[in-house]
């Protein structure tokens, strides 16, 4: 809920299980005894840039005991002499303020991590998706399956226009076979003609003699 000039927390609502709170550059001045009672199980609250002014507002946190980091940069109240070591000793519960510890060792970027658990999450989906190499073999084998099916079906292209020629061959030869046939026929007749020629030449003699 930052920059929505906020001014109370009074109507917050019982969010029991929220962690990380942003408040920053809004008007609120006081009344946080409110997030103890709504949200318990704070860890992380930003307050940054709000009009808090004196540790007495600040008290009312003491509350929150899950709250590891406070963030009240360009409030008032970081003008405050012994700002940060008063800030500590009021809360000892927390580990962070205003992005660093007692001995000014900087916060870890909770959006970094986030960002890196979303890229390991990222790289388990990819993992995932790609599935294991045996599916790329397999899809090997369907494409050499696909190419030995087109050189069966060239094969049977050939012996099918092999087959074609040979009954084409056969005709031929019928048609051979036949007009042999028919040569042979007239070479019978012509010698039955022959024949009859001759006969009544034989019944002649045989008149004669």
């Amino acid at each position: 809920m930052a920059k929505v000039e906020l001014t109370s927390l009074a109507k917050l609502p019982t969010l029991s299980k929220l962690r990380k709170l942003e408040l920053s550059d809004n008007i609120i001045s006081g009344g946080l005894e409110v997030l103890a009672e709504r949200c318990p199980n704070l860890t992380y609250l930003n307050l940054s840039g709000n009009k808090i002014k004196d540790l007495g507002t600040v008290e009312a946190l003491q509350n929150l005991k899950n709250l590891k980091s406070l963030d009240l940069f360009n409030c008032e109240i970081t003008n405050l002499e012994d700002y940060r070591d008063s800030i500590f000793e009021l809360l000892q519960q927390i580990t962070y303020l205003d992005g660093f510890d007692q001995e000014d060792n900087e916060a870890p970027d909770s959006e970094d991590d986030d960002d890196e658990e979303g890229d390991e999450d990222d790289d388990d989906e990819d993992e995932d998706e790609a599935g294991p190499p045996g599916e790329y073999e397999e899809e090997d084998d369907d494409d050499d399956g696909g190419s030995d099916l087109g050189e069966g079906e060239e094969e049977e292209e050939v012996g099918l226009s092999y087959l074609m020629k040979e009954e084409i061959q056969d005709e031929d030869d019928d048609d051979d076979y036949v007009e042999e046939g028919a040569d042979e026929e007239e070479e019978a007749e012509g010698v039955r003609g022959e024949k009859r020629k001759r006969d009544p030449e034989d019944e002649g003699e045989e008149e004669d003699d």
